[in-house]
């Protein structure tokens, strides 16, 4: 069974996410405060993480933080009353997966929720444990590894997703369009700028100079490609 932790210290909607989770099937373990939650997330294995941003003791960035810092990448979709820009990129900076505005409609979350857990899965069931070199770094798409010189690097769900979807069609022209709904769903789509941070961390990550790619260029007007 596929097992959710909701960490939200606003009770009634704690209970309103537990109870709607389970009607549609998931186990759901919940936590009313951020050193719960990251405590329940390092010491049990989950599929997927719906983490609140405001909390107290830890902020639901500090939680993210502290577990991709840790090694764990277990998806997480945020869950924020603020609207601003920064906000939703802090999220994803600090290693979430996806973020949602609060209000929200229960439509909304459970789409989000089966588009990261099919996502998810698909990675998970893929037959692919060969290991590619892209640039200076080795990945291992399958066990979601990657190493610079035998050391690991630290890429985050969304890293490995954006990567795997270039190297599969590497050497071509990737639509930036096509790469959105590939990564983010058809639902939902993120800011230019978020996509353009996550194409410059995988090239501060892949390429010898950043500032001078080689290995991801950005065919403008169009999108993306991946020479190798």
């Amino acid at each position: 069974m596929i097992k959710i932790l909701v960490v939200e210290d606003e009770l009634p909607m704690l209970q309103g996410l537990k109870d709607n989770l389970e009607f549609e099937g998931y186990e759901v373990e919940t936590a009313t405060n951020g050193a719960e939650g990251l405590e329940k997330l390092m010491t049990n294995q989950f599929n997927l993480v719906l983490l609140d941003v405001m909390m107290p003791e830890l902020s639901g960035f500090d939680v993210c933080k502290a577990a991709r810092a840790k090694g764990n990448k277990t998806p997480v979709i945020m869950l924020t009353a603020k609207g601003e820009e920064i906000d939703k990129v802090l999220g994803l900076e600090f290693g979430a997966d996806d973020y949602i505005t609060k209000p929200f409609s229960l439509r909304e979350l459970l789409a989000r929720v089966r588009a990261i857990l099919r996502r998810s899965n698909l990675e998970g069931n893929s037959p692919d444990n060969q290991i590619y070199q892209i640039g200076k770094m080795l990945v291992n798409f399958s066990a979601y590894t990657a190493t610079i010189d035998g050391h690991e690097v630290k890429l985050s769900y969304k890293e490995f997703e954006i990567l795997h979807y270039l190297h599969n069609h590497k050497n071509e022209t990737v639509d930036r369009d096509d790469l959105l709904d590939a990564i983010w769903g058809t639902d939902y789509q993120p800011t230019s700028r978020t996509i353009d941070n996550f194409i410059l961390k995988l090239r501060q990550k892949v390429e010898t100079d950043s500032n001078d790619p080689r290995i991801i260029l950005t065919v403008h007007g169009v999108g993306y490609k991946l020479v190798m």
